[in-house]
């Protein structure tokens, strides 16, 4: 079984990806937690291979990282690469980016998700990209998920993603795309 160090400090997302890559055998690991790596990239893509070729060279494992988030069309794509920065909380983000909207009648946004493995030198090995389109409302729907779930709306099965179930959203998610491109891949580096 090959170990691969997970980019994050976060047991959830650890556990989200171990969901999505169950069938290969990999052991995934938490990175050290003095290992802080400055997301630097003014690309999704960027990010994600720079958090995964810095941990990999760190620990001499192989690595995986993602970056991801939110584009709103007419806020001409912000607040993207800064999605996580665009408040100190979950509310004050979406309160921010509902603001920002106000009365705008194009609501239409994508969730963006890169996945990078790093070689254990820290050469990137594997990267996939998966994005889901949808709406922002505009307030509020749902208690699941994090982040802009309750607020990105996604019409087809007619709702947000703090309603779906973990499953339903692994689905439709930009991170189960990206996963979903990058296991065929993967499974020939196992």
């Amino acid at each position: 079984m090959t170990k691969l160090v997970v980019a994050t400090g976060n047991p959830g997302k650890l556990r989200e990806m171990q969901l999505y890559l169950e069938a290969l055998g990999w052991d995934l690991q938490l990175k050290p937690p003095e290992l802080e790596i400055e997301e630097t990239g003014d690309t999704f893509t960027a990010n994600a291979c720079l958090k995964a070729s810095e941990v990999a060279k760190a620990t001499g494992e192989w690595a995986i990282a993602d970056d991801s988030g939110l584009q709103v069309d007419a806020l001409n794509g912000a607040p993207g690469v800064y999605s996580a920065r665009y408040g100190k909380t979950d509310s004050e983000r979406i309160e921010r980016l509902l603001g920002e909207l106000g009365n705008e009648l194009n609501r239409e946004a994508q969730f963006v998700c890169v996945v990078a493995i790093a070689r254990p030198d820290g050469a990137i090995a594997l990267q996939a990209e998966g994005i889901c389109r949808g709406e922002i409302l505009r307030a509020p729907r749902g208690t699941g998920g994090f982040g802009y779930d309750p607020i990105f709306y996604l019409p087809e099965p007619g709702l947000t993603f703090a309603e779906m179930k973990p499953e339903m959203k692994r689905q439709y998610s930009h991170r189960g795309k990206a996963f979903e491109s990058l296991l065929p891949q993967l499974s020939q580096l196992a």
